[in-house]
């Protein structure tokens, strides 16, 4: 469902009650997205914020699910502008509402940049949102910020996966079975955006643990099928780099 014509925003499920709220955009030839996660529970979760300039849009669309007063955590994998640039921003419409990070990231950089205090998830750390509950994993370095991780929810066993299998485009289904890790890796032969941590393997191994059915994609198409095997065969990938 498209929510804002001018900008392109538009918001559809890609997993029961997990909504991707997605922008085209123009910051690269061909051009390119950004995602958002609205996980629609009782104590909702905005998985990635967008920048400030998408904030607009971006509230825009979470209100075509839920009021965006009810949001209870505004989550993120690490801290970048599209990631949390608009944390404050959503702070201020929410009133309920905290950031959701990993332990690096509120002690280095949240506790000061936030308006309102984190709570902190350390490694493998669950917490009950209604329904479901989110567990939170630590992959500092993957693939990049030392504070990084991601949010795996288990009901719907979606990962919500940041910048993996960043897709180039600005036009994209919302959830694709298709290869995503070949455009990806396309995109990373021009634009290296990773770490290449010497642990690369042994983190995106106890990502594939989860054993997703849904990748939640902040660049590109949400992902649906083996996500412990496309992990791992991304893991294969980079064992040269990581060696």
């Amino acid at each position: 469902m498209i929510t804002n014509p001018q900008s392109g925003t538009r918001v559809d499920e890609v997993a029961p009650s997990i909504y991707r709220i997605s922008t085209p955009v123009t910051v690269v030839p061909g051009g390119f997205s950004f995602n958002q996660y609205l996980i629609a529970d009782e104590d909702p979760v905005l998985f990635h914020t967008g920048s400030r300039r998408l904030f607009p849009f971006v509230r825009e669309a979470v209100a075509s699910v839920i009021p965006v007063e009810s949001l209870r955590w505004i989550g993120f994998s690490h801290v970048e502008a599209d990631e949390c640039g608009s944390l404050n921003e959503f702070l201020a419409v929410a009133p309920s509402a905290r950031p959701l990070c990993s332990e690096i990231a509120a002690m280095v950089s949240i506790e000061d940049m936030a308006d309102r205090p984190p709570r902190p998830l350390a490694d493998g750390e669950t917490m009950s949102i209604g329904r479901g509950r989110v567990r939170w994993i630590d992959a500092p370095h993957m693939p990049h910020g030392w504070e990084c991780g991601y949010l795996f929810e288990e009901r719907t066993e979606t990962l919500l996966c940041g910048d993996l299998f960043t897709q180039p485009g600005a036009q994209h289904a919302p959830v694709t079975s298709s290869d995503i890790l070949g455009p990806s890796e396309a995109m990373r032969a021009q634009l290296d955006y990773f770490s290449h941590t010497t642990r690369a393997a042994a983190l995106l191994g106890k990502l594939a643990k989860t054993n997703p059915k849904t990748l939640a994609c902040m660049h590109g198409s949400a992902w649906t099928g083996d996500g412990r095997r496309m992990l791992l065969d991304l893991a294969e990938v980079l064992a040269p780099s990581a060696s």
